[in-house]
């Protein structure tokens, strides 16, 4: 698979990493994945701009956790497209 960060940069990156604490680090991941849920929100918002703020919800756990867990949480409310 063809990498597309230079490999100094990947390497440097590490090292950056490795300097944090823990809790830095675990901050950094924390916000990592804040922004990454809000992106997948965003998008699922422009597929579906009715979409209300629970249906969201619902369509972020499919594609987080599979259907079948959706379908635990949320029963018959998971839309019959949601991917």
């Amino acid at each position: 698979m063809e990498q597309d960060t230079a490999k100094g940069q990947v390497t440097r990156y590490h090292a950056l990493l490795r300097a944090q604490k823990p809790w830095e680090r675990l901050r950094t991941a924390a916000a990592l994945t804040a922004a990454i849920r809000s992106l997948a929100e965003a998008g699922l918002r422009v597929r579906h701009p009715s979409a209300s703020e629970q249906e969201v919800r619902i369509r972020l756990a499919v594609r987080l956790y599979g259907r079948a867990a959706a379908e635990r949480i949320f029963k018959d409310r998971v839309p019959a497209d949601a991917i």
